[in-house]
């Protein structure tokens, strides 16, 4: 039974993330959109809020002109990396508070090659910052991973069992950018980024478009077969002490971050635990940001990884399966699409038709976990 305030997950619609010549993020976000809706029997005009975003490839509520002018509420979000998890939890609480009986989120992106080139001045930061290169938030990584080893008694093999279990994914996701898998000695011998980080160990800007059907309990399972509840949604930002990109400084003991934060709300609203998660998907910028990132989500203690990664626990077939779509690091990141990624892969495996690898044993509970510049963290429980 559903009950009337729920909110679930209805539809879900993707473009293939990549490269894409002659496609711009608009014509993606079209595409994923028009086959969400598609993907629960509804159209354009049916929808009564949405809520979107990107980082580089132009306003999401420009979409209105190639789907319908139809005066639809639509919020455009723009929160970094965690853009499309704050657009899914700005859609979801329209829902919760009887603004509309359906709802979309729509996440795109067209990156250029390389790493991105944010101003300093847009973070609240002063020019000298970007002027000594901590604005290229590789080091940044770097600086976070190669701490947490040293404290935690973590070693650099650990940050190559994650990468070679994205890429394991990856090459069976047809959805995913780089899909050649490679072993663990090949990801710890390739070229160096900023150590300890090798090449192998990072996401790349891509492009792409996720959008998802949202609507409340009376009306889900009229238009689904197998609709998702979305539990909860938590947002939070950083707090005094914490460790984010983009900090010009640091105290001795740093406070709670922002992951940990988000991650307890979602877990209390929804009345679950860590330990009830089925297949999660978690932000892995690069592979010590996973590593972190399991810790704070509770998914696992600190300087328990490597022995969680060790024992295979983190595969499809594991205890506590990650990233089964071959996270940022296999399939990219358009930054606007990569938290609604999670939600749709997240959502195809409760439903039990992921597009790649699929969990076996019909998961009921999902999590997801996205992370954003300068400190911004959604969290998300799913059930089926």
């Amino acid at each position: 039974m559903t009950g009337r305030d729920d909110v679930y997950v209805v539809g879900a619609g993707i473009h293939p993330f990549g490269r894409h010549a002659g496609m711009s993020g608009l014509d993606m976000a079209e595409h994923a959109t028009r086959a969400a809706l598609a993907d629960c029997g509804l159209s354009w005009p049916d929808v009564g809020f949405a809520a979107g975003g990107s980082r580089s490839s132009g306003r999401a509520d420009a979409l209105v002109a190639r789907l319908g002018l139809t005066g639809v509420p639509f919020v455009t979000v723009r929160n970094g990396c965690a853009t499309g998890g704050v657009a899914l939890a700005t859609a979801a609480a329209a829902l919760r508070t009887g603004e509309a009986g359906i709802a979309v989120t729509v996440g795109f992106d067209k990156h250029e090659r390389g790493a991105f080139d944010s101003s300093p001045a847009n973070y609240g930061l002063p020019d000298w910052y970007g002027r000594t290169g901590m604005m290229v938030t590789t080091q940044y990584f770097a600086l976070r991973t190669r701490r947490y080893l040293h404290d935690h008694g973590l070693s650099e093999r650990a940050l190559a069992m994650v990468a070679a279990r994205a890429y394991r994914n990856g090459a069976a996701n047809p959805l995913a950018w780089r899909r050649k898998p490679f072993s663990e000695e090949e990801v710890l011998a390739a070229d160096p980024v900023n150590p300890p980080l090798t090449k192998y160990m990072f996401c790349s800007p891509g492009e792409g478009a996720v959008a998802l059907v949202l609507a409340r309990g009376d009306r889900a399972a009229d238009l689904c077969e197998s609709p998702v509840r979305l539990a909860s949604v938590a947002v939070r930002t950083r707090r005094f002490g914490s460790f984010e990109v983009f900090s010009p400084w640091l105290p001795p003991h740093p406070g709670e971050s922002s992951s940990r934060d988000a991650a307890a709300a979602a877990f209390a609203a929804s009345g679950l635990a860590p330990r009830d998660v089925q297949v999660a998907q978690i932000q892995d910028t690069d592979c010590g940001s996973e590593l972190i990132h399991l810790a704070e989500t509770g998914l696992c203690g600190d300087g328990e990884q490597e022995e969680l990664l060790a024992s295979g626990a983190t595969d499809a077939d594991g205890r506590i399966p990650v990233n089964t779509d071959g996270g940022c690091i296999a399939a990219g990141e358009p930054v606007g699409a990569s938290g609604l990624r999670q939600v749709h892969e997240v959502v195809r495996q409760l439903q039990g038709r992921a597009p790649g690898t699929q969990v076996p044993g019909a998961p009921r509970v999902g999590f997801t976990h996205v992370y954003g510049a300068p400190g911004v963290s959604a969290c998300a429980v799913l059930t089926r």
